[in-house]
């Protein structure tokens, strides 16, 4: 569906793969027996056959939004409801090809299409509060002569850039085994993945410290572009006076401002930092959406 697989991929669930989306009467009318007749029809098919391998799944929208995102077709969506959706998830619901509608599928995908606007800006706002606090400890962990510590540290700090590159770009992100894929397909992939790639591989703090910084103003730069806010001064600035150059643009106070959505507000207010992806990738499947929802409540 996302078109990263590759020959090593068929070890498992590998196949064409096809939904097919009934009215919600003929679902319940004729789901079932459809759904026994298009896998007689895959076993009659000749050994080897490529379409013989081919998954299809009848589906009503309904259930298959139930399923993939525990969300029910008619409710309307809040702001803490958005924030525990698995990104994922919503990457496949809203990617692959559709052959044919009449059932309301393309509505659905248009409404999931990205986050609301300041459900979006407040992602970015928690991306770039955990940024900028971390960029310190990468000279200070290596200081103490702990550079596996730094650069684990910054190994952290390159994926939370790339986080932010891809709401940039309002692309969900998938998950960890195709997020670097994803991110080479950016808009700004070619251009960062030297400097990011620099930061990982870098053999001391120094030059890790040197290329973190050097994508953080990139990153900012990008921000800028965008026009989302008015332009940020980046500068380097020194925490508590130590001797770790850290770059610091007020980024997230000025999309915290673009905020007006006072649910949202509320939310920044009280998760300013951290993000909600984080606890997201923990309880990761949709059903455990309702484990999630306090944290916004």
């Amino acid at each position: 569906m996302l078109g990263y697989d590759d020959e090593m991929s068929q070890d498992h669930d590998w196949g064409p793969r096809v939904l097919l989306f009934l009215h919600d009467d003929n679902h319940e009318r004729h789901g079932d027996a459809m759904q026994d007749m298009l896998r007689e029809l895959q076993r009659r098919l000749p050994a080897g056959s490529a379409d013989g391998s081919a998954d299809v799944a009848v589906h009503t929208v309904r259930g298959y939004l139930r399923d993939q995102l525990a969300v029910d077709i008619g409710s309307e969506l809040d702001a803490g409801d958005w924030l525990t959706l698995p990104e994922q998830s919503l990457l496949m619901l809203t990617s692959g090809a559709v052959f044919h509608d009449d059932v309301g599928l393309q509505a659905v995908r248009r409404r999931f299409a990205y986050y609301p606007r300041d459900v979006w800006l407040y992602l970015m706002v928690a991306g770039w509060w955990r940024v900028h606090p971390e960029a310190n400890l990468v000279g200070r962990a290596g200081s103490m002569g702990d550079e596996l510590g730094s650069a684990l540290i910054g190994s952290r700090l390159v994926h939370d850039l790339m986080q932010l590159c891809f709401l940039l770009e309002r692309r969900y992100a998938p998950y960890a085994k195709w997020f670097g894929t994803a991110f080479a397909g950016l808009d700004c992939g070619p251009g960062l993945s030297p400097v990011l790639g620099r930061a990982v591989r870098a053999p001391t703090w120094q030059e890790r410290e040197e290329a973190l910084t050097e994508a953080y103003v990139a990153v900012a730069a990008l921000h800028n572009a965008s026009g989302i806010t008015e332009p940020v001064v980046v500068e380097e600035v020194r925490l508590w006076d130590r001797p770790f150059a850290v770059p610091w643009g007020d980024v997230p106070g000025a999309l915290t401002d673009a905020i007006t959505d006072p649910a949202v507000r509320a939310i920044a207010e009280r998760w300013p930092v951290g993000g909600p992806d984080r606890a997201r990738d923990l309880l990761w499947g949709a059903r455990r959406r309702g484990l999630l929802r306090p944290l916004f409540d």
